[in-house]
């Protein structure tokens, strides 16, 4: 949520930033509402002034007393208009999208999307490379016949050496997330100024209640989301929903920031809307497994831990070398509460192009007003800056690892950083 104060006296540059994300609020509309709702409510605070004074001594005549009584209906009926107003204002301002950053590339879609940097070639064989459910189907490892019976389409079991590396996967990012000597190294070689602080590792909740979801600005669309009625909770669809609402109106000491903590999770979507080949295996399912990075730090400091959540994707595919581009997302392709997003894309051979694996939303201050997180800086207190980014996307990293290191034998082969996780496994083969 931006501030109100900041909406009226920069109306156009709001009307402009919502334009170019493709947002639809009537900002004319908002400041007509915050017009009223101030006037009502300098009004009710001076009758309610005017009470407690009139209230005061001994008994009262008949005339002030039918006085306190007209003021007392006054104030009844002030004080249900100024409900209905900040319902309206609240339902206006929460549709106002965060400003994109200065260097965002203005686009309406994928197409305006903006390509930094391109790292390690695609990955070329002398034979035609399968798609990870393909492989999956082959090597035994995705069942998705059994589990649509279990439950559903969309679903999938992973078995074997494949459920192995996903534990893997886990193991090998929390080993970069927890070691500040690693971090030490990710951030010299990014030429970064941010401090090496480890990463906090939580297993969150994966419901969620509506309030703080909506705090979030992740609550719509809706149709994505699974709820409860009975319990009325949402499924999260990534830790980063329970993460980032952990502080909600708390204020955090300086000292302690950045606070970044890196959480796993199973997260769930519907994936309304998708058709065709991503439907097959495990690229779009209902439920999956994420390692999500959260951060919480002072104004002056967010671009720069955005840049460094980069980095550390970065490193982690590196690590795993698997070919892959860094993406700044365009304004008409972000999400509302975000400022600036860079996404990284992974080289599926089988597939033969870039999807994207992981993400990285800087969301300056919007979602912390939301939510009432705060800072305390000498005497007074400033909303933080948060950040979120995928760690580990294990579906989308486990479909890149597959892809990339198949072999012409229709085995696959297991990454070295990965090897010392898998119990002496260091190739997924057909069973005997």
């Amino acid at each position: 949520m931006l501030d109100i104060k900041f909406i009226r006296e920069n109306p156009e540059l709001i009307k402009e930033a919502a334009r170019k994300k493709g947002v639809d609020v009537d900002i004319d509309a908002l400041l007509a509402v915050d017009g009223r709702r101030r006037h009502v409510l300098q009004e009710l605070e001076e009758k309610r002034a005017k009470q407690n004074v009139s209230s005061k001594g001994g008994p009262k005549a008949p005339a002030e007393l039918e006085s306190l009584k007209k003021l007392k209906e006054e104030i009844k009926v002030l004080e249900d208009e100024i409900k209905n107003v900040e319902a309206e204002f609240d339902a206006l301002i929460l549709k106002v999208p965060n400003i994109p950053s200065e260097d965002t590339p203005v686009g309406q879609g994928e197409k305006g999307n903006k390509v930094l940097r391109e790292v390690g070639k695609p990955t070329a064989f002398d034979f035609k490379p399968k798609e990870h459910w393909e492989l999956g189907l082959e090597l035994d490892v995705i069942d998705v016949e059994r589990a649509s019976k279990v439950s559903g389409a969309r679903f999938a079991y992973l078995k074997g050496d494949l459920g192995l590396l996903q534990f893997a996967l886990i193991q090998f990012a929390l080993s970069v997330f927890t070691d500040e000597g690693i971090l030490k190294k990710i951030i010299k070689k990014a030429g970064l100024a941010v401090k090496p602080k480890p990463f906090i590792p939580v297993v969150p909740p994966v419901f969620i209640k509506p309030e703080a979801m909506q705090k979030m600005a992740r609550l719509e669309p809706k149709e994505e989301r699974y709820h409860v009625p009975s319990d009325d909770l949402y499924l999260i669809g990534s830790a980063e929903h329970t993460l980032g609402a952990m502080h909600m109106d708390e204020i955090l000491a300086e000292k302690e920031l950045p606070l970044r903590y890196v959480g796993y999770s199973t997260a769930f979507r519907r994936e309304a809307g998708s058709y065709g080949k991503d439907t097959k295996g495990i690229l779009r399912v209902h439920q999956f497994d994420k390692l999500e990075m959260e951060s919480f730090c002072l104004s002056e400091d967010s671009v720069e831990e955005q840049n460094f959540f980069v980095a550390v994707q970065e490193h982690l595919m590196q690590s795993l070398g698997i070919p892959y581009r860094v993406v700044q997302i365009c304004t008409g392709d972000m999400g509302g509460p975000d400022a600036r997003q860079i996404d990284i894309e992974c080289w599926m051979p089988g597939q033969g192009r870039y999807r994207e694996t992981h993400t990285a939303d800087l969301m300056t201050d919007y979602q912390a007003r939301r939510l009432n997180t705060k800072v305390k800086r000498g005497n007074k207190t400033e909303f933080v800056h948060m950040n979120d980014a995928t760690a580990v996307a294990i579906g989308r990293t486990i479909i890149a690892i597959m892809e990339n290191y198949q072999t012409e034998k229709g085995t696959i082969k297991i990454p070295k950083v990965l090897q010392k996780y898998m119990f002496g496994v260091k190739e997924i083969k057909p069973k005997k």
